[in-house]
């Protein structure tokens, strides 16, 4: 019912939504009509099936949450049944991914050839979602995160500061830019500016007029050099070479990343022994204070 009734939501009509589930017109229709009276209520203002009601928009929004978690829990189900020898799901934020996991599945496929791993870049709501409904054995996000269930481990924690182009003005200056500095030269705010606890930055950043929720996006745009941002010094390691890393006066945040093993893995053994391989790594380099070069 809730699949039928979000394509017809989605298609707002009733003969392309019953092509695309392979169900008759009055099929579909037929189904509509059992969920409306099983609710009492109407979803669709009218018999046209392009007007959602309130409850019909409501309803709508559960459903496609629903519908998602059921879909990623059918094809984990049919992964697993596919990997006799294993299977490894990882969620990770991009610049953990990019630096380790390279070396890390290398090893893991060494070991164990038959291994199937599942890599996913995600932000840390989006890992935490996964390891929540059973979606990743193991997850790196940025923070402490308590979660039933799941083993957590300190991997590192690396200062925040100035990301922008090396021939910016920011950049060349020989003193450390301030919070002001940074705001205004074009300041672009992004998720894990809301890391910093630093009360004179969120009161400098609230009203920032730009936005960049994708790392790769907001890497572009600092590359113009028209804008700057505020990151962690590991997220500009994969960054491209014309970028610099500075400290900012009056900022000494720093974040923290972890690493998540959900105990209840179907494949722990595996699991653990990859997420061995993540806590094992040299993280060192994460603790420069320097300027540095990226």
């Amino acid at each position: 019912m809730l699949r039928c009734f979000s394509t017809v939501a989605q298609t707002g009509n009733l003969l392309e939504a019953a092509d695309i589930l392979g169900r008759t017109q009055s099929a579909v229709s037929m189904t509509l009509k059992q969920m409306e009276e099983h609710l009492g209520e109407r979803l669709f203002q009218s018999d046209r099936k392009n007007r959602l009601t309130v409850l019909g928009e409501q309803v709508f929004g559960l459903a496609q949450t629903q519908l998602r978690q059921f879909d990623e829990t059918v094809r984990a189900i049919e992964a697993s049944a596919k990997a006799p020898h294993g299977l490894i799901r990882v969620v990770s934020v991009p610049s953990v991914a990019g630096l380790i996991f390279p070396i890390a599945i290398e090893t893991m496929t060494q070991r164990h050839p038959s291994l199937k791993i599942e890599l996913r870049d995600a932000d840390t709501e989006q890992v935490t979602s996964a390891l929540i409904h059973g979606h990743a054995d193991i997850g790196v996000a940025s923070g402490q995160i308590a979660m039933n269930g799941i083993q957590q481990t300190s991997l590192f924690s690396d200062r925040f500061g100035l990301i922008c182009a090396s021939d910016h003005p920011l950049a060349l200056q020989d003193s450390q830019p301030t919070i002001n500095d940074v705001v205004s030269a074009g300041f672009v705010k992004n998720n894990l500016c809301q890391l910093i606890e630093t009360p004179e930055f969120h009161a400098a950043t609230d009203d920032a007029r730009l936005t960049a929720r994708n790392t790769s996006s907001l890497i572009a745009m600092v590359r113009r050099n028209k804008w700057v941002t505020v990151l962690p010094q590991t997220v500009v390691q994969l960054a491209p070479s014309d970028l610099v890393f500075r400290e900012i006066d009056g900022i000494t945040d720093r974040r923290q990343v972890n690493l998540f093993l959900r105990k209840n893995s179907p494949f722990l053994g595996l699991a653990t022994e990859l997420g061995d391989l993540i806590i094992n790594y040299d993280w060192s380099f994460t603790n420069t204070d320097a300027i540095t070069a990226v």
